[in-house]
């Protein structure tokens, strides 16, 4: 069932957009449902809930909101696989659950709101008041990565044997030949350009402070 909150939860995601659009509030609705179903307050302070997004963008905002998850908390991260759906993570047992739209729950709104023949608005609408059942597909699943590998230890460091650049939570490639970052090791998501040196940034500074 949808919370009593939720209208402010969606006054709250509106706010970071300046409006409000479906997949804000599927993002709020998909927030709420994946918290209920492992049993967890989705304002806990806790932070036995790890969620993990399968899209960036307003639907990301609404579960966060939703959730009070957040990549600041280590709470929240972005798998991005162009999906509007999410998995919930128990921290503490490793239960998960994954949290998506229905496949047809563009024409189920329709239905949900009779009258307005804008596929848009219509889902506006509906995606607000739409029972869980109508609206989304619970599923258990499992991780594909152990939850300590995932969540990791926030305190450990090292630092790369090529690069020399510190890396934290536990996010490096150990090899036979040495420890590396991930960039370094080939799975990064950039290369120096060849034959490129570090930029100098400088920054000039006023001395007059504006009234």
């Amino acid at each position: 069932m949808v919370g009593e909150s939720l209208e402010e939860l969606l006054r709250e995601s509106s706010l970071r957009h300046s409006h409000l659009c479906p997949r804000q509030i599927l993002g709020v609705r998909i927030g709420l449902a994946g918290a209920a179903a492992l049993g967890i307050s989705p304002c806990g302070e806790d932070r036995r809930l790890l969620v993990i997004v399968e899209s960036d963008g307003c639907f990301s905002d609404g579960v966060e909101v939703a959730t009070s998850c957040s990549v600041g908390h280590r709470t929240l991260r972005v798998e991005d696989y162009g999906k509007i759906a999410a998995t919930f993570v128990e921290i503490k047992t490793g239960q998960s659950v994954r949290v998506a739209p229905r496949l047809d729950a563009r024409e189920r709104a329709l239905r949900f709101a009779a009258g307005e023949p804008r596929h848009y608005f219509a889902q506006l609408e509906a995606y607000q008041r739409m029972p869980d059942e109508d609206l989304l597909i619970i599923q258990e699943v499992c991780l594909a990565i152990p939850i300590q590998k995932i969540v990791s230890r926030a305190g450990v460091r090292t630092a790369c044997s090529k690069c020399g650049e510190e890396i934290i939570n536990e996010r490096e490639v150990i090899r036979p030949e040495g420890v590396f970052c991930q960039a370094c090791a080939g799975q990064g998501y950039y290369q120096p350009v060849n034959g490129s040196s570090s930029l100098t940034i400088s920054y000039s500074q006023s001395t007059e402070i504006e009234a």
